[in-house]
């Protein structure tokens, strides 16, 4: 009998030590932190310079006026990066912000053409001609969200701008004035509309 104690007390032993040498899963922890940072990024792009010269084409026969219908140029492409938080959109207006003004009786449009689809994401959406002026910021883009349009010629938005009598009156054209040059900076500016 006391071999059996014995002999049962081994079993239960070896038994024991079988389940613990073979421990059930195991496993372990850590942190990962995913962060997206907040993009906006603009630039313009053209095959040569960014820099334009707009002017009207005068007659060589006399008593016509100057024709302004090739003062348009469209060599410019308006790329962009955006990451936006929540349901916040970005606008990309556009403003003369120095230089002169734009000579009196004309007026200077600017017209952005919809995305190329070279990108991805929430692509903003383009109105109309807007006439630019020094004193209102003027949508060009609207309702963008995290997009990206793609780089260079091509890619994103095609600016065409165009010089143009305001009005085809007496009055207006009257207001020309010749001048060497009239210098205007333009600037676009990606800006955060909250919702």
């Amino acid at each position: 009998m006391k071999l059996q104690k014995l002999f049962f007390a081994a079993v239960i032993i070896l038994s024991a030590n079988a389940a613990f040498a073979q421990p059930g899963p195991v496993s372990t922890t850590h942190n990962i932190n995913i962060n997206i940072p907040d993009v906006a990024v603009i630039g313009l792009v053209a095959s040569e310079s960014t820099d334009i010269i707009l002017e009207g084409e005068p007659s060589s026969v006399a008593g016509l006026p100057i024709d302004f219908s090739t003062a348009t140029d469209a060599t410019i492409w308006m790329n962009y990066s955006s990451i936006t938080k929540g349901n916040s959109t970005r606008n990309i207006t556009a403003i003369i912000s120095s230089g002169d003004d734009v000579p009196a009786g004309l007026k200077l449009t600017v017209t952005a053409g919809a995305d190329a689809d070279g990108g991805k994401g929430k692509m903003g959406t383009t109105g109309g001609p807007l006439t630019l002026n020094k004193s209102d910021f003027r949508g060009v883009v609207t309702g963008i969200g995290s997009a990206y349009t793609g780089t260079g010629v091509g890619a994103g938005h095609n600016l065409t701008y165009k010089l143009e009598l305001l009005d085809d009156t007496k009055e207006n054209y009257g207001l020309l004035e010749a001048n060497e040059t009239t210098a205007l900076v333009v600037t676009y500016t990606l800006t955060d509309i909250l919702e």
